[in-house]
């Protein structure tokens, strides 16, 4: 306790650390108040409806990291959900097309026009997602609530198109707070305002659980004893997936510049058992809503029935397997065996015992998906746990805790974020937040 109290000491002492701190704290309050402002012409108090509707399926997961602004009807309701999308398209297209490649190879300059195109695209999307947005409050939201057209006499044409436009200024604006928290403060800007909209759920959830559980006349206090315990080790589990690698030996030849010597050293190279990170549990989750748009039809209501089932056998059977599914190809898609072994061959690196070329390509290839199979395996443990929570009488919206996007994205914030704290402390020559060795990100370095 004493080692905390002095490095939480330290942090504060170095001066560039406590005001990227502050800076950070700063545009996430900023974030959270905009999370409560309600589009203008809208009665907040008649909002109860899109509150419980974004609850539901991809819905809630856009709740989710929106903190609650979805359901709120606030101008920050589409959050960096359409950000998040674009460079998901981004990313994939950097693998297909060659002139996305390219730009990925450039280094800085590429990178600009990437983040320039990632831009072009999210407004592309929120032209698509605002239009829809306003549909869904139309339909779930009574008339009366819609002051600017009952009272002011403005026509629902005019008032969705200022509200859409209202909308994607508001996701603007988030991305900006993002990028400045990046670039002046601590840790990587749009996953902490991610980050702090679930955990802005957490007193709610925890709150309701602790009612319930404290409300049953017997044994209510041990079983939630029993929860907090069981959910710290889930944490524990989900950091083992985060930080997990298999280590690949590099080896280096020996080169000699003028009066020095360089390279002939070992290092290697980190091959993450979860290389995909949540991006599989959000495709699943996405797919997974797909057989509901066939419950009108009487052929199909059945299994729409089934898949509505969230703690049904069936639903996290099939939501188990995909996500299984595209962990392997958003790893396939995401790391590139031949690009890896171009650049070791370029830096005169080679693994020992496998001849560079073709036979480092297949290696690389087998260690990969020899990792990837537990990793996938554990990711989709993890995110079918919230339903075993849910079965076991654990709340709906802290079971959401237990497993799924919303730990792993708490986890990886987390730990990215420390890890930058830590890097800063070891530069000024403090002790770290650990012990023995150094924390490691999501970067696994």
């Amino acid at each position: 306790m004493k080692k905390f109290i002095q490095t939480i000491k330290n942090i504060f002492k170095i001066e560039e650390l406590r005001n990227r701190i502050g800076y950070t704290l700063l545009l996430l309050l900023v974030y959270r108040l905009g999370s409560f402002i309600v589009l203008p012409g809208i009665d907040a108090s008649q909002l109860a409806n899109m509150q419980d509707f974004a609850q539901e399926g991809l819905v809630g997961l856009l709740d989710m990291f929106s903190g609650g602004a979805f359901g709120n009807a606030s101008i920050f309701a589409l959050g960096v959900m359409p950000y998040i999308s674009a460079s998901i398209v981004i990313q994939l297209l950097g693998v297909f097309v060659p002139y996305f490649r390219k730009l990925q190879m450039e280094g800085e300059s590429g990178h600009r026009k990437m983040n320039q195109y990632t831009r072009y695209l999210t407004i592309l999307i929120l032209c698509i997602q605002g239009p829809a947005y306003m549909a869904a409050l139309h339909q779930q939201v009574p008339a009366s609530a819609f002051v600017a057209v009952n009272q002011l006499g403005w026509s629902n044409f005019w008032f969705n198109l200022v509200s859409t436009l209202i909308l994607i200024g508001g996701t603007m604006f988030v991305m900006w707070l993002g990028e400045r928290i990046t670039d002046r403060g601590i840790g990587n800007g749009i996953s902490l305002i991610i980050m702090v909209g679930i955990i802005a759920r957490l007193p709610f959830a925890l709150t309701a659980e602790v009612t319930a559980k404290l409300g049953t006349s017997l044994g209510g206090a041990v079983l939630l004893i029993f929860e907090l315990i069981v959910l710290f080790f889930v944490f524990i589990a989900a950091i083992a997936l985060v930080q997990a690698v298999r280590k690949v030996p590099v080896q280096y030849a020996k080169r000699v510049v003028g009066n020095k010597q360089y390279g002939g050293v070992r290092q290697y190279i980190p091959m993450k058992i979860n290389a995909a990170g949540v991006m599989p549990i959000i495709f699943a989750q996405a797919l997974m809503l797909f057989p509901l748009i066939f419950s009108r039809f009487d052929a199909t209501r059945g299994l729409a029935a089934v898949f509505s089932d969230y703690t049904g056998v069936w639903y996290n059977l099939v939501f188990a397997f995909l996500v299984i599914i595209f962990t392997f190809f958003y790893t396939a898609v995401t790391v590139n065996p031949t690009m890896m072994a171009e650049d070791m061959r370029k830096n005169g690196g080679f693994i020992p015992g496998v001849k560079p070329g073709k036979k480092t390509v297949e290696y690389l290839d087998s260690i990969m998906s020899r990792v990837t199979l537990p990793g996938s395996v554990f990711l989709a443990f993890i995110a079918i746990l919230p339903a075993f929570a849910i079965l076991l009488g654990v709340n709906n919206k802290f079971a959401s805790f237990y497993g799924g996007t919303s730990l792993l994205i708490l986890v990886g914030v987390v730990l990215d974020t420390l890890q930058q704290i830590e890097s800063y402390l070891l530069m000024r020559h403090y002790d770290g937040l650990m012990k023995t060795g150094r924390l490691k990100g999501r970067s696994g370095m």
